[in-house]
């Protein structure tokens, strides 16, 4: 039997293609165009030649496939394909005068192209679509990208500028039809208060069919759906949730009647290849992962329960950066545009999205308009945390199981020293863990939260490395703040208490005042009342450090805030201490796809029971599993092989090398198909994965998997109870600090000669003017913009931090002039840092002294309007008249005519003359 052409085996390809979505493939001899609601027909003869396959669906001709041999790229082959579209026999039962659709497929690539679209454009999909799919489409009265051309003016009620922007750029891009966009937002400026927006507006208007909605985690896929279920659209009466389905996927069923489908990208994979999934793939935060790792998963293959047009519109929220890497063909699936939502972009996320960022709002932005607060460092070091330390030699000492938690007293003949690294990893120092606690607690009244009464510790989250290691600083926060159980808690995983009503009760209760986590709530979930973050782990991964330093940002009403931490008055910052030096290691950025990179192990046994099947994950497993094997005693590989049902680990590793083995490759595609010659490369790599598949199975149980994990760390981590620690120094991180004062000055020197109150308070040559309130809100407004990004705030504490004995007060958050008193700082006019009211009232206290001097008194109510002159001075640099009639207090007092009565003609002097007394 000859081997078929490439034209035939691309042939055999696009028949399999259109069977496995339901089509009915015929003959031109064979044609039956009622056969089904699809039907294919091959080599139909049109007035422009015979077609590849003409398409029909409910008896109508609807589109035409144009084949080619693998290897020809299509992007020029539609052009041939829509010779077809309009060259029907007039005799042909068919939808419209001319053929609506045309793909061009290989077989391993396929186009296709929709003339109804406004600008018809072929793109590449994964399969081709199902009849009921074309069916639909063609009794629609347009298209869906047609749709996205014409959407209604966005509602701004209830929407923060950025919100709106986010939503309008978005709503251009799809209009343009670019198919992927990428909207930067804030930690906490309300991403998916944003996604439920365009999503009601994308389904009401649009009329998308379905939306997914992927997320990190799983608890993060409940915050989700929790903010579908309260969002309420402009003008609709009822809640989101009232007028469409969401669903919250925790099988493998998509209900059909969803219009927002929330999930991991995990368990979305695990459908797709029509697998059951362990819930507790779904626990951690892939951030860690499967951070800069490469490899392979098996592929994904067409699935007609789950088919490409499945879903319209897919939103990745803040999904790990392998997304767009390992998992990427979950997403090269669906014929769907890609709507990407992140607080950090990286260089790959931003090539991911083809640069089009529709919408940018940097955190620091979001500061500068109080939709965030920003934050200070505090650092604390310790001897020990800082250079390890040595376990004395020549005793018993104390040994901790990290499976059980046991403890037992082992005899250490010779001194034991370890490094930092080490620490709370193979030893651990509660003395050291101590230490910060306490240098926390000491300094928590005096330098971080000054004002308070004391009686309340500010929701605190603490960042620990592993569970172990949490369940040691919780014990600690009891004894170091003489408080109970309930004070600090333990929120993690493996908390024998559950976790979602701990998250809550932290987010709204007075107790706990500390959560101590590893990574439950390290990403995404909102916990507004938290004022400070201790990071007490490292983290190398630079977007993973600024999620977790989002747990922090959040603004939060003062009666709430009040709710959890009486003593609280406004949340104006949070305070980020440092006892691991976060904040001064450098920190990996996503690298680009190509890179291979190491892989620790309970990374890697967990990419392989998530999916991942090349040889070098597996080949690697294997290699690790073989040499673990020969480092455990009996007791452990006994109950190994009980977890597994009889399997070793030695066994395990030998069928993992075996499964990429060549020779038994061969072997079981000879037993399969009877020679390797007579099998398919598609039949050979069937077999490949089936070895690989069976090889892995028993690591899709998770019991197995925490147990060889729990086995492979050091199971015995030595208590370093002799080494006292003590902090080296603990204090603000002063770069930050020095940083917005340099900032501040380059800008005022940058501006002095464009910003009117500037040149003003420069004293420069120029018409003598007094400064304006729209003067000084141009500069306050300019402060802010982009690049700089400061607010009056930022500065005065920066200013605090480095010249404490020269700042006096605190600017007000309710007026703007404060901005002056900054200036006149920085350019050396004045010694001193004070609340512009203060310098105002000091120099009205002055005036009131030279009036009396020269015989002019006033009585008490004459003194009781300059006083409030005074202070309306203080906070709008400029008075008139006009502003006696409309505002308080003077429009309550009788205005212009009642301050007429009291200083007669001389009113208008009295006003410019306090004005040139005190604002010059």
């Amino acid at each position: 039997m000859a081997p078929l052409t490439p034209e035939q085996l691309a042939r055999e390809r696009i028949d399999a293609l259109l069977e496995a979505a339901g089509w009915i493939i015929q003959d031109s001899a064979d044609f039956n165009r009622k056969a089904g609601e699809g039907v294919a027909v091959r080599e139909f003869a049109t007035k422009a030649g015979p077609c590849d396959y003409l398409l029909f669906v409910g008896d109508k001709a609807c589109g035409v496939i144009e084949a080619k041999k693998a290897g020809i790229t299509l992007s020029g082959v539609a052009e041939q394909a829509a010779r077809y579209l309009s060259q029907l026999p007039d005799h042909v039962a068919c939808w419209a005068n001319t053929l609506r659709f045309d793909y061009e497929s290989t077989g391993e690539e396929t186009f296709f192209r929709d003339a109804a679209d406004p600008a018809p454009r072929s793109r590449r999909v994964f399969a081709f679509h199902q009849p009921s799919t074309l069916h639909a489409w063609l009794k629609e009265e347009d298209t869906l990208r047609k749709r996205l051309r014409h959407m209604p003016t966005l509602d701004p009620s209830g929407l923060r500028d950025c919100q709106i922007d986010a939503v309008e750029g978005l709503e251009r891009s799809l209009a343009d039809d670019r198919p992927r966009a990428l909207i930067q937002m804030a930690t906490g400026a309300g991403k998916t208060f944003t996604a439920c927006t365009f999503s009601w507006r994308l389904l009401k208007h649009a009329k998308a069919k379905r939306i997914l909605f992927l997320v990190d985690r799983n608890n993060l896929g409940d915050q989700t759906l929790k903010e579908y279920q309260n969002y309420e659209p402009p003008g609709a009466g009822r809640k989101f949730t009232q007028t469409y389905i969401v669903q919250h996927l925790h099988g493998s069923q998509i209900d059909k009647d969803a219009k927002v489908v929330i999930t991991t990208i995990q368990r979305l994979y695990a459908m797709l290849r029509g697998d059951e999934l362990d819930e507790s793939a779904e626990e951690g935060s892939a951030f860690e992962t499967w951070a800069n790792e490469e490899g392979e998963l098996r592929p994904v293959e067409y699935n007609p329960a789950i088919p490409p047009e499945t879903f319209d519109f897919i939103v990745t929220d803040e999904c790990h950066r392998s997304i767009y890497g390992l998992w990427r063909q979950v997403l090269d699936y669906f014929d769907a545009h890609l709507i990407g939502l992140t607080a950090t972009p990286s260089k790959h996320t931003l090539g991911f999205f083809n640069s089009n960022l529709v919408a940018e709002y940097p955190y620091e932005q979001s500061v500068v308009d109080g939709v965030n607060v920003g934050f200070e460092v505090f650092r604390i070091k310790t001897q020990v945390g800082e250079e390890g330390g040595t376990v004395e030699g020549g005793y018993k000492v104390p040994v901790r199981d990290r499976r059980t938690r046991a403890i037992r007293y082992k005899q250490l003949d010779e001194d034991l020293g370890y490094t930092k690294k080490e620490l709370d990893n193979s030893v651990t120092v509660p003395n050291q863990i101590r230490a910060v606690l306490r240098c926390y607690r000491d300094n928590l009244f005096t330098e971080l939260f000054p004002g308070r009464s004391g009686q309340w510790v500010p929701k605190t989250l603490i960042f620990a490395k592993d569970d172990n290691h949490a369940e040691e600083i919780v014990q600690a926060c009891w004894e170091v703040f003489g408080q109970g159980n309930e004070f600090a808690k333990k929120i993690t995983y493996q908390t024998s208490e559950k976790p979602k009503e701990l998250i809550k009760a932290f987010r709204v209760d007075p107790f706990p005042r500390i959560a101590v986590t590893v990574d439950m709530i390290a990403t995404g979930t909102d916990i507004k009342p938290v004022e400070c973050l201790i990071f007490m782990r490292d983290v190398k991964s630079e977007g993973y450090y600024e999620q977790m330093k989002g747990r922090g940002v959040r603004t939060i009403r003062n009666a709430d805030l009040q709710q959890v931490t009486p003593d609280a008055q406004t949340k104006t910052r949070f305070v980020l201490v440092d006892a691991v030096g976060v904040t001064e290691g450098m920190k990996s950025v996503s690298q680009p796809l190509e890179r291979k990179r190491a892989i620790g192990f309970d990374k890697l046994i967990d990419q392989i029971a998530q999916g991942r099947r090349d040889p070098d994950a597996i080949s690697s497993l294997a290699g690790r599993l073989a040499a673990l094997d020969r480092q455990i005693d009996d007791e452990d590989r006994q109950r190994i092989a009980t977890v597994a049902k009889g399997t070793s680990l030695k066994a395990l590793a030998a069928k993992l090398l075996q499964s990429i083995s060549p020779d038994i490759i061969e072997a079981a595609v000879n037993d399969r198909h009877g020679s390797v010659e007579a099998a398919t490369q598609k039949e050979v790599e069937a077999v490949e994965a089936d070895l690989r598949e069976d090889a892995c199975a028993p690591l899709d149980d998770a019991d197995l998997r925490n147990l060889i994990k729990a086995i492979k760390k050091k199971t015995d981590i030595v208590i370093d109870e002799g080494t006292t620690d003590e902090v080296l120094e603990a204090g603000y991180d002063l770069k930050q600090a020095q940083q917005r004062v340099t900032s501040f000055r380059e800008f005022i020197d940058t501006h002095k000669d464009e910003l009117l109150a500037l040149q003003i308070l420069y004293n420069q040559p120029f018409p003598k003017r007094r400064l304006t309130y729209a003067s000084v809100k141009q500069l306050a407004q300019a402060l802010a913009d982009p690049p700089t990004h400061l607010t009056t705030a930022d500065v005065w504490q920066a200013y605090k931090r480095l010249e404490a004995t020269l700042v006096r007060g605190a600017p007000s958050d309710k007026v703007l002039t404060d901005v002056i008193s900054l200036v006149r700082f920085a350019t050396g006019q004045a010694d001193l840092l004070e609340p512009y009211s203060a310098r105002v009232e000091q120099k009205f206290n002055l005036w009131i002294g030279r009036q009396k001097k020269a015989g002019r008194d006033f009585n008490e109510d004459q003194m009781n309007w300059l006083k409030a002159i005074r202070d309306y001075l203080a906070a709008n640099v400029e008075i008139a008249p006009a502003d006696l009639m409309r505002d308080h207090p003077f429009a309550d007092w009788g205005g212009v005519i009642e301050a007429r009565k009291l200083f007669g003609t001389e009113l208008n002097g009295v006003l410019d003359e306090l004005t040139e007394a005190l604002v010059a």
